[in-house]
């Protein structure tokens, strides 16, 4: 089969990774895409590389990336018609998808990499026409939308004659007032989504995240300096009661806490005391490992699930994961042994403060949630779910 991935990617991540590689928007586009997926940001490669281990062939559309989509428009001979039908119809929506992160004031960087990050904030009318040529151009038997909350169901409608099976992904806050029609299938880790777009008269699938192994090889085992809690996560609308569990553990713990949305916070909230910077990708992996506890809690549309990444890339590098309880938490990881869990913001302090002080208890949790991750919760596994439940519908 044919795989066709198609993300989004945070304004704020896109300009990080062009000034960290001045020059690179002049590279071909194989050469940004490998430099991409290299910064092991979000999912990365590990859907395509994977689903590719197991024969398929599988390709990878980062949309919003406005320098590398149109390096590959310039070298696959296609025009880009400013204004076109797509861009003028769901401009609206393309805004709304791609300003979920705050964006990075350009004084942070150099002069000589302003021009190329202005350039991620330029009008977006090539948008749909480039997405539009490469889904034409690939004929994908599988679309997976990765970004339902930022590309147009509209435009979506209107590629169904180029693709066999259109498919969706979601695991957070869907947009208001959208018809779903258009998907072929939706696949969520969430079972509460899967539940509501069934309701809704769309086909869904339980699909859960994971853990891609070979992060492990990039990162630096040697000198670490431990951390003793850290947080890394966002601090916008949808997070507002993990943010008032986040500033009660900042003024009862040592944590360091990272993440984009700071500005969102008020200018006397604790976060700020704690807040040490924005971790991309493999530095984010880094200070996880350098960890010796990650603190988690899902937003409210988890409701009574275990769902998020955090729960995979914690163990994934085999740090001691406290997390809030859920009622199907047992179905990945076992908790006390695996993980360590808490019902209320006292029971967390606790927890951290227990562990902190018994290393080898803390330990061989960690070792165990690793071990289980490793075994179960990996991307190669992933993919081959997937597979299982392309075939049902394909």
């Amino acid at each position: 089969m044919k795989f066709l991935i198609v993300n989004t990617d945070y304004p704020e991540f896109l300009r990080w990774l062009y000034a960290q590689h001045p020059g690179l928007e002049q590279q071909s586009y194989e050469e940004q895409m490998q430099v991409r997926m290299d910064s092991l940001f979000g999912v990365a490669d590990f859907y395509s590389s994977n689903l590719r281990k197991l024969g398929h062939e599988a390709l990878d559309i980062h949309a919003n990336n406005e320098l590398m989509q149109k390096t590959w428009a310039k070298e696959n001979g296609f025009g880009i018609k400013e204004g076109s039908k797509f861009s003028r119809q769901n401009r609206s929506i393309l805004r709304r998808g791609t300003s979920i992160a705050a964006k990075t004031p350009l004084r942070y960087f150099s002069k000589l990499a302003r021009p190329v990050l202005r350039s991620l904030d330029s009008d977006q009318s090539w948008f749909y026409d480039i997405l539009a040529s490469q889904i034409k151009y690939y004929k994908p038997d599988v679309l997976l939308n990765q970004s339902m909350d930022g590309i147009s169901n509209l435009f979506l409608k209107e590629m169904e004659p180029y693709v066999w099976l259109l498919m969706g992904q979601i695991a957070s806050p869907l947009p208001e007032h959208e018809d779903f029609s258009c998907y072929d299938l939706v696949i969520s880790s969430l079972p509460n989504l899967v539940e509501y777009f069934q309701q809704m008269g769309v086909q869904a699938e339980l699909h859960r995240l994971a853990f891609e192994p070979r992060i492990l090889d990039k990162l630096n085992n040697t000198n670490m300096v431990r951390i003793p809690l850290s947080f890394i996560g966002s601090f916008f609308s949808a997070h507002q009661t993990r943010t008032k569990l986040l500033e009660y553990l900042c003024n009862q713990l040592n944590i360091q806490v990272y993440g984009h949305g700071i500005e969102s916070l008020s200018d006397n909230s604790p976060i700020r005391r704690c807040y040490m910077g924005i971790a991309w990708g493999i530095e984010m992996y880094q200070i996880l490992q350098n960890s010796k506890m990650v603190f988690n809690q899902h937003i409210n549309i988890a409701a009574s699930y275990a769902n998020n990444m955090r729960l995979f890339e914690a163990t994934g590098v085999g740090t001691l994961l406290i997390t809030d309880w859920k009622e199907n938490l047992h179905e990945l990881f076992e908790p006390g042994k695996e993980v360590a869990t808490y019902q209320t913001p006292e029971e967390c302090v606790e927890l951290v403060k227990y562990y902190l002080e018994h290393d080898e208890e803390r330990e061989a949790i960690a070792r165990a949630g690793q071990e289980r991750t490793l075994k179960e919760h990996t991307y190669y596994h992933r993919m081959q779910e997937l597979v299982v439940i392309v075939n049902k519908y394909l």
